[in-house]
């Protein structure tokens, strides 16, 4: 029996809702960037790249909040990919025993809420009677205890680590599953001419774990620049603008009323995503 391609029409639902649910709210969203729409008049005149001339030239906060999502999604890409590709290797070849109740335990904060996560990491990153200070207090280390969210040079980057405890075992267990498609005889072959573990990995794994690494980058990446709730629940944004980023100060000027100003950023961001994104696509499979 021959194989038939099922009907077109089979997915016309799901086209329709994609149309409907995201590329018409796109190009309407895109229109409105080119207005100063907002819930102080009703009219509506079109101001041209107004609003955009107004993000990178008379907001000082809006750069801030643009500079402060691509070092949140660089760093996280970083951190992310490196601690879970170590664990996929550590997990698949490293430990034998309890090999899938480890993967479990570093898994188990992917699927919490992130708005459970950030209450929790609220109080124990508390300036005063959070868990961590305490700890370091406790044991001679009071130097160490900081202003984790409320100090402007730090407050960014605990924000960045949180988010890595949360989301490294989900990055991991997608590399997992690129180790595992690995042929073995690749390794096996490798042994016989005398190559190290470096080697191995150099010349083997990451390689043919490409393809997994492309996906776990992009996904880091899009996931970075449109970051919120995690923002939102720790800091708010705050000190000042210190971890301001687009959507949070999306929120804002929408919940401001500013309805043109905060399409302006959200198409920004966009057209960014997708500058990046294709970009590496590219750079990832440049040799293919």
């Amino acid at each position: 029996m021959k194989n038939k391609q099922y009907p077109l029409y089979f997915s016309l639902g799901a086209i329709l809702l994609y149309l409907v649910f995201f590329v018409t709210p796109s190009f309407i969203g895109f229109y409105y960037s080119f207005t100063d729409w907002n819930r102080y008049t009703s009219d509506l005149n079109f101001v041209g790249f107004d609003n955009f001339k107004t993000i990178l030239f008379s907001n000082i906060n809006y750069l801030q909040s643009i500079k402060n999502t691509l070092i949140f999604t660089l760093v996280t890409i970083v951190l992310k990919t490196v601690i879970a590709l170590l664990l996929a290797l550590l997990l698949t070849n490293g430990i034998r025993r309890l090999t899938n109740v480890h993967r479990l335990i570093i898994y188990l904060p992917a699927i919490l809420p992130m708005i459970v996560v950030g209450i929790v990491f609220k109080s124990i990153l508390h300036p005063t009677t959070g868990v961590l200070n305490e700890f370091f207090i406790a044991i001679g280390l009071t130097p160490f205890a900081q202003k984790w969210l409320t100090d402007p040079k730090i407050a960014l980057y605990s924000v960045i680590l949180v988010d890595t405890w949360k989301g490294i075992g989900y990055i991991m267990v997608i590399l997992i599953a690129g180790l595992q498609a690995i042929p073995r005889e690749y390794y096996e072959a490798a042994k016989i001419d005398g190559a190290r573990a470096w080697d191995e990995l150099r010349a083997i794994t990451i390689p043919l774990l490409m393809p997994a690494l492309t996906v776990v980058i992009v996904l880091n990446l899009l996931y970075g620049l449109k970051v919120f709730d995690i923002v939102y629940v720790l800091t708010n944004g705050g000190p000042g603008y210190a971890t301001e980023t687009v959507y949070t100060v999306v929120f804002k000027e929408f919940s401001k009323g500013r309805y043109g100003i905060s399409t302006a950023l959200s198409t920004m961001l966009f057209v960014i995503m997708t500058f990046l994104g294709f970009f590496v696509i590219r750079l990832m499979h440049k040799d293919k």
